[in-house]
């Protein structure tokens, strides 16, 4: 029974192995400046977590098979409190490498949330809402418009769910769409609401992934270098229409943007 296991725990382990070494299922490229970065450390924490995995496993095997039951020529079992010093080794062990992992990474955490967006960055507010993302540009002036809870129409759907208040003049020019469109080598500021339960802005394509909680206004930004058109997904459960919950980001150029974005302006006179 012993080497049973033993060449189960070991075919589980080199088997599964394989499939992150070959990268069987891995993330889709990167279109975002931050990607690389987020893609390095993503491989690294794979890495040291895997030599950890498999030296484990291996370990297991050995000794399922080392301590396995012999029948009449199994020695008496002797029980041991343990090993201090292998336990404080160990112990301090794992604690540098979580410690050290989380100092790596921290730079690229606070480099999307602490860091204010740069001064021409395109703002982009967007809206979760059961079950549906709603994106608002502020126009021309630069201002998003007021809302107003009581003017909020959700099955009507564009500034009707958001409840633009149009008596607002800073209103009148808001943009508002179901599609986000954004230039490429642009940095975007996004700001994240939610109208009704927590919902989870995500970008794959751009290593973009925040939750968006009712109540708060959450700012963070990104800067996607190639175009194309990518999935935005919300991946906090929301409901019973969760799975449905999706929308589409195209990065198109600065020219494209400025057309795209006069198009929806002269829609609203």
């Amino acid at each position: 029974m012993g080497l049973v296991l033993l060449i189960i725990i070991w075919l589980i382990t080199f088997a599964s192995t394989y499939f992150f070494i070959a990268k069987t299922w891995w993330l889709p490229t990167g279109a975002s400046a931050a990607a690389a970065g987020i893609d390095h450390h993503f491989t690294t924490t794979f890495i040291l977590m895997g030599i950890v995995f498999v030296a484990a496993q291996v370990s297991l095997g050995a000794l399922v098979w080392i301590y396995r039951d012999r029948g009449s020529s199994s020695s008496k079992v002797t029980y041991s409190h343990g090993n201090t010093k292998l336990e404080i080794v160990w112990t301090l062990l794992t604690t540098i490498l979580f410690v050290g992992l989380n100092l790596m990474s921290s730079s690229i955490w606070a480099s999307e949330r602490f860091r204010p967006a740069e001064v021409d960055a395109v703002r982009v507010e967007v809206t979760g809402m059961q079950f549906a993302w709603y994106f608002r540009y502020p126009g021309p002036d630069g201002k998003f418009g007021a809302t107003n809870p009581e003017l909020e129409d959700a099955s009507a759907g564009g500034e009707a769910a958001l409840g633009l208040d149009t008596k607002d003049g800073a209103s009148k020019d808001d943009v508002v769409t179901g599609t986000m469109v954004v230039p490429v080598n642009r940095e975007i500021e996004v700001i994240l609401r939610a109208h009704d339960v927590i919902h989870s802005f995500f970008i794959p394509t751009m290593r973009f992934k925040q939750d968006a909680v009712p109540g708060l206004a959450i700012h963070m930004h990104f800067t996607p270098i190639q175009t194309g058109d990518y999935e935005i997904l919300c991946a906090e459960l929301c409901g019973l229409g969760h799975y449905k919950m999706h929308g589409m980001l195209k990065v198109v150029s600065q020219e494209e943007f400025d057309k795209w974005l006069a198009a929806r302006e002269a829609e609203k006179q």
